[in-house]
C-alpha cells in the first residue's frame, strides 16, 4: 500500500492510504474510544457516534470509524467540541441502558463501562423511559438482554461476516429499535448454529453463554463423582482472564486450579481426541477402500454441526458419524472407566470445560448419549472456568504447575492438542490414516499444508500411490462454498475438515474477551494476532509431546484391547458414535 503523510494534533505521521482515521489512529498511538468497530474495519453502520472526531475543513465532527485517510488530512481528537461530543454520546447510550453493573458477568470487561470512564460520561444525565426489554434465555447456548444492547451492531456484522448467516439484525425504528432474529424470535426458534460468535464482539453483557455454574455447584452438593475434562483450546487461552498475556500456555495452573475446585478427577479430552481420530481416521479408509462417493466430513464442531442439518441436510450422509471428542470421553467415564473402578455411572457428572458455546447445545443431544444416560451433563465455557477460579478466592498466580490425572484414560498425544485450531483435526487424522493404510508412518510427521488461519486451505497427500485430495475450512461462509460444491458434484475433495468458529476452537465463542481498548499498550496489534499466538501454544504443546501420533498412544490401545475391541467395532459404534438430524426445522413454532 502506498504511504501518505496525516496530521493528529497537528504532528505528522506516516500511516498507509487505505485505512480509516480510526485505524490510523491506532496505528499511531492514539486509541479513540468507540463501541460500533470491532477490528480489520468490521463495522456496523458508524452508529454509535463515540468516535467523533474533528477534521480541517468539515463543518461538522465526523466519525472516525467511516472517515477515510488522505494525504495532509489534519486530525484533532481533542478538540474541545469533539470531547464534548464523545461524551454526550455515551451518555445518551447509558440512558437507555441497565446499570446493574455489580451483577453483570461482563463487569471488568465491560467496552461501555470503560468508554464511558475514559469520556467522564455521567450516568444519569439524559433520564426517561427506556425501551421495552427482551429476556431471552431459551437457548441451552446463548442469553439474549436487550436492556444491556447498545445498538452497536458488532454482532450483526460479525453473524454474517464470520458465518454467513445474518440470523440477528435490527428490529423496529426509532425509540423501540432492538438488536434480535426476526420478529424478535428466541435464539431457540431460529436457525442459530448456537456458535457464540456474537458473544465475542459484544461490547456489553447483552448477549453471553447461558451460565451453566449452578449446575456444576448442585452437583457438588448431591455427592456426586463430579469428573472434569478440558479441551486443548481452554489451555491456550485461560491464562488471558488472569493478566497473562496472549500466547501463554495455562495447562500446569488450570490443572491446579481444578483439582482445587474439589474434581474427583481432572482430565485431559486429548485422550478422546486421541480416540476420535481413531475412528475417524478408520472411518475415512474404509470409505476409501469401500470406493464411497466423497467427500468425507468432520464432525467435531458443533456449530458445524447444527449449520449443515439446518442448511444442507441432504449432505449428512457425508458426515462422519463420531462424537465429538467430549462427547466420546464423557461416554468413555460413563462406561469403561466406571466399570473398572466399580461406580454407578448414574453417580458421576461429567463436566466439560470448553472453548465453545454450542457444545451446550450439543450435550442436550438425544443422540449423545449411551442407554440412555447422558454423555456429558455440564459444559462451561473458558469464561465461565475462570469465574469459577475467581469465585474461589484462588490466586491465579500462586498455582502450582501441576499435570491431569493419568488413571486409564491420561495418556496424550501432540496430534490431539492440535484439535483446537483449525486444519489440527484434517492434520492428526492423516497421520493415522497414512499408518492405517500403509503401515508405515508418515514423516515429516508436520503436514504444514494444512496449517495457517486462511478461510479455506487445499492439500493433497499420496497414500499407497493414491492421491487424497484434502480441505479445511473454518466460519461457516467459507464451508458454504465448499458444500455447494459437494452439492452440485463439482467437490474435488475426498476428505474436508470444517470447523464453526474463524481460526477453530482457538477463537471459540466461550473463550476470553479481547479488546483493543483493555489492551492498548501490547506490542503488536492483538486484535490481528490473538487468533495465531493461542494456535502457536498448541503446536509447540504438540512438538514437546513424546508421542504425536493418536494411533500410538498407549490408553487408547488398551482401551481398544480391554473394551472396544478394534477401531470402528460395533461395541465401539455403540458408545463412541452419533445420529444426525436431517429435519430440523429452520423456524419451529415459538414457545
Amino acid at each position: 500500500m502506498a504511504k501518505i503523510t496525516i496530521y493528529f494534533e497537528n504532528i505528522p505521521y506516516s500511516v498507509e492510504d487505505n485505512l480509516t482515521i480510526l485505524e490510523a489512529a491506532r496505528v499511531c498511538g492514539y486509541n479513540i474510544p468507540s463501541l460500533c468497530t470491532y477490528k480489520n474495519g468490521e463495522c456496523s453502520v458508524a452508529s454509535c457516534r463515540v468516535c467523533l472526531v474533528k477534521v480541517e475543513g468539515e463543518r461538522r465532527l465526523v466519525a472516525s470509524c467511516a472517515y477515510p485517510v488522505r494525504d495532509g488530512l489534519k486530525v484533532f481528537i481533542n478538540d474541545p467540541e469533539a470531547v464534548v461530543a464523545r461524551r454526550t454520546s455515551v451518555e445518551l447510550i447509558l440512558s437507555n441502558h441497565n446499570m446493574d453493573c455489580q451483577t453483570c458477568r461482563k463487569n471488568g470487561q465491560c467496552e461501555l463501562l470503560e468508554v464511558a470512564k475514559r469520556v467522564g460520561a455521567e450516568p444519569n444525565r439524559y433520564p426517561g423511559a427506556k425501551t421495552e426489554v427482551t429476556l431471552d434465555h431459551l437457548a441451552p447456548g446463548l442469553v439474549r438482554d436487550t436492556s444491556k444492547c447498545v445498538l452497536c451492531g458488532r454482532c450483526i456484522e460479525r453473524c454474517k461476516n464470520a458465518q454467513g448467516i445474518g440470523i440477528l439484525g435490527f428490529e423496529n425504528r426509532g425509540f423501540k429499535t432492538i438488536v434480535s432474529p426476526v420478529a424478535n424470535r428466541s435464539f431457540s426458534n431460529v436457525p442459530c448454529i448456537q456458535c457464540g460468535q456474537c458473544t465475542l464482539v459484544c461490547p456489553t453483557g447483552a448477549l453471553m453463554e447461558n451460565n451453566e455454574i449452578y449446575k456444576l455447584d448442585k452437583a457438588f452438593k448431591e455427592g456426586k463423582y463430579v469428573i472434569v475434562q478440558t479441551a486443548p483450546a481452554v489451555r491456550a487461552a485461560l491464562g488471558e482472564e488472569f493478566g497473562d498475556p496472549v500466547g501463554t500456555d495455562a495447562t500446569g495452573k488450570m490443572v491446579a486450579a481444578l483439582r482445587r475446585l474439589g474434581f474427583y478427577r481432572v482430565f485431559d479430552t486429548n485422550f478422546a481426541a486421541d480416540l476420535t481420530i481413531t475412528e475417524e481416521a478408520s472411518e475415512f479408509v474404509k470409505r476409501v477402500v469401500d470406493k464411497v462417493p466423497g467427500p468425507m466430513l468432520t464432525s467435531c464442531s458443533p456449530g458445524w454441526i447444527n449449520y449443515i442439518e439446518y442448511y444442507y441436510p441432504e449432505l449428512l450422509p457425508h458426515l462422519s458419524s463420531c462424537k465429538s471428542p467430549h462427547e466420546m470421553m464423557g461416554a468413555i467415564i460413563k462406561s469403561y472407566y466406571a466399570e473398572k473402578n466399580g461406580i454407578d455411572k448414574d453417580k458421576i457428572c461429567v463436566v466439560s470445560i470448553m472453548p465453545c458455546v454450542a457444545k451446550k447445545y450439543e450435550k442436550e443431544r438425544p443422540a449423545n448419549s449411551v442407554d440412555g444416560v447422558q454423555d456429558v451433563d455440564v459444559v462451561l465455557t473458558t469464561r465461565e472456568l475462570a469465574q469459577l477460579i475467581k469465585r474461589s478466592g484462588m490466586m491465579w498466580k500462586k498455582l502450582p504447575e501441576e499435570k491431569f490425572d493419568n488413571d486409564l484414560l491420561g495418556a496424550t498425544t501432540g496430534a490431539a492438542v492440535i484439535f483446537g485450531v483449525t486444519g489440527g483435526v484434517m492434520e492428526a487424522a492423516v497421520r493415522t490414516a497414512y499408518n492405517i493404510l500403509t503401515k508405515k508412518e508418515l514423516e515429516p510427521i508436520e503436514f504444514t499444508a494444512v496449517r495457517g488461519l486462511q478461510g479455506i486451505k487445499e492439500a493433497s497427500v499420496t497414500i499407497n500411490g493414491l492421491t487424497v485430495n484434502l480441505a479445511v475450512c473454518s466460519g461457516m461462509k467459507n464451508a458454504k462454498a465448499i458444500l455447494e460444491s459437494v452439492k452440485n458434484g463439482t467437490c474435488k475433495y475426498d476428505f474436508v475438515e470444517v470447523m464453526g468458529c474463524p481460526g477453530g476452537c482457538v477463537n471459540g465463542g466461550g473463550q476470553p474477551y479481547v479488546a483493543n481498548i483493555f489492551k492498548p499498550n501490547e506490542e503488536d496489534d492483538i486484535m490481528d494476532t490473538y487468533i495465531q499466538k493461542r494456535a502457536d501454544v498448541l503446536y509447540k504443546s504438540d512438538e514437546n509431546c513424546e508421542v504425536r501420533r493418536s494411533h500410538l498412544n498407549p490408553d487408547v490401545n488398551k482401551l481398544y484391547q480391554d473394551y472396544l475391541e478394534a477401531y470402528g467395532s460395533h461395541k465401539a459404534h455403540e458408545i463412541l458414535h452419533t445420529e444426525y438430524n436431517s429435519n430440523r426445522e429452520k423456524y419451529p413454532s415459538d414457545k
